[in-house]
């Protein structure tokens, strides 16, 4: 079970090298949620909820940095293009 959790903390900063600064914002808002909604309710549920709660806010909050209206899209060949939101 260590072996899992160690290599899952090593490969984890690789997978978001590649993401957009609202995705790691997201991800990071996802992951801070599990953790305080695992602590303080002790529960999947909490974790579940808190991890909701906290990509949906950061979501809003990375959103709301921009452009009022704009988005930052990824094409299929990773080009990042910025257009009216949808």
């Amino acid at each position: 079970m260590k072996s899992i959790i160690i290599a899952s903390l090593l490969i984890a900063p690789l997978a978001l090298t590649s993401c957009t600064r609202t995705e790691k914002n997201v991800t990071l808002g996802a992951a801070t949620g599990a953790v305080v909604g695992g602590v303080v309710t002790g529960r999947t549920s909490g974790v579940v909820a808190g991890a909701v709660i906290g990509g949906v806010t950061m979501a809003l909050v990375s959103k709301s940095k921009k452009r009022s209206g704009y988005c930052v899209y990824r094409d299929r060949r990773g080009r990042l293009h910025e257009a009216r939101c949808r």
